[in-house]
C-alpha cells in the first residue's frame, strides 16, 4: 500500500473564502474530491484552480449523507474527511501518509482540531479535546442519516491520531450567529425525526447545562473573554434547537404540518453533476 491510496473528501457549500487555503493543505493526497451543494459563490470556480481536484455537486441532504455518498466515489482505499473551513498542518500530512505508507494497524483513526475563535485557537469547553473519526478504511463505516453533528458509526476503541486539524470556523460574528441559528435548525429536525419532543424543563434546562458543563466542568473559564463568549453561543444554539422542537411539537398537537428539511432515506441516489477538474 502507497500513498496514492489516500482520498481527501472535501464537503463544500459557499466556501470560497477558505476552499484555497483549505486545497493548499492537502497535496499529499492523491485524489482530492471537493464534494458542493450547488454554491451559488465561486466556490467551484476557485477549487478548479487547483490540479487534479475532482469537483461532483449533488444536493445537500445532511453532513451524514453527503459523506456517504461522497465516500462511494472515492478512487482509494483510505479516506480523509475534510471541512472546507479546517486545514491540515504539516505534521497531520506527514502522520497520515506515514501511517498509510506502512499499512495502518486499524480500519479508523480519530483526530483531534484546534478550534480558532476570535484569533486564538480555544483548547478548553471541550472542543476539540475529543475528537472526530476522519481517516478511515473506505467501506468499513457510513455516516448516520443526519443533518448535522454526524460523525462515523463505529464500533470498539478507535486510535487518536498525534497532530491536529486546524478548525477555523468563526468567519464574523453575524456569519457565526448565522451558523449557529442553521446547526440549531437542523438539530431541531433530527430529533423531531426520532420521536423526541420539547416542552418548558427541555428549554430551559438543556440550554443551562449545555453552559454549565462547557463553561464550569470542561473548564471553558480558562480561555478568557473568547472562552465564556464561546461557551454562552453554544449555550444560545441549545436554546435555539429546543425552542425551535417545542414549537414543532406545539404545531403536531394542533394538527399543522410541520416545515422539516428534507432528508434523504437512504443510500444516496445516483446522478452526480462533475464539473471537471
Amino acid at each position: 500500500m502507497n500513498r496514492s491510496s489516500i482520498t481527501v473528501i472535501v464537503p463544500t457549500f459557499n466556501e470560497e473564502g477558505n476552499i484555497r487555503d483549505c486545497l493548499a493543505t492537502l497535496s499529499f493526497a492523491d485524489e482530492i474530491l471537493v464534494v458542493d451543494s450547488f454554491s451559488t459563490d465561486r466556490t467551484v470556480e476557485r477549487a478548479k484552480e487547483f490540479p487534479g481536484v475532482r469537483v461532483l455537486q449533488h444536493e445537500y441532504f445532511g453532513n451524514g449523507p453527503q459523506c456517504n455518498w461522497a465516500i462511494e466515489r472515492a478512487s482509494h482505499a483510505w479516506i480523509l474527511v475534510v471541512d472546507a473551513d479546517e486545514r491540515v498542518p504539516p505534521d497531520l500530512a506527514r502522520e497520515v501518509a506515514s501511517l498509510v505508507v506502512a499499512g495502518p494497524g486499524a480500519s479508523f483513526y480519530r483526530i483531534r482540531r484546534d478550534d480558532v475563535f476570535f484569533g486564538r485557537v480555544v483548547r478548553h469547553g471541550g472542543l476539540g479535546s475529543h475528537g472526530l473519526v476522519r481517516l478511515f478504511r473506505k467501506g468499513s463505516a457510513w455516516y448516520p442519516n443526519r443533518r448535522v453533528h454526524a460523525d462515523l458509526e463505529v464500533r470498539g476503541p478507535v486510535p487518536r491520531l498525534r497532530h491536529r486539524l486546524t478548525h477555523y470556523t468563526y468567519r464574523s460574528f453575524p456569519d457565526y450567529v448565522e451558523k449557529l441559528r442553521r446547526y440549531a435548525e437542523w438539530g431541531a429536525a433530527d430529533r423531531f425525526r426520532k420521536g423526541r419532543r420539547a416542552g418548558l424543563f427541555a428549554v430551559a434546562l438543556h440550554p443551562a447545562w449545555r453552559f454549565a458543563r462547557m463553561y464550569f466542568l470542561q473548564a471553558g473559564f480558562l480561555d478568557g473573554t473568547a472562552g465564556l463568549v464561546v461557551c454562552a453561543l453554544q449555550g444560545y444554539c441549545t436554546f435555539l434547537k429546543y425552542a425551535r422542537l417545542w414549537e414543532w411539537s406545539r404545531m403536531e398537537k394542533r394538527g399543522e404540518p410541520v416545515p422539516l428539511p428534507s432528508f434523504e432515506s437512504e443510500p444516496a441516489p445516483d446522478g452526480a453533476v462533475e464539473t471537471g477538474a
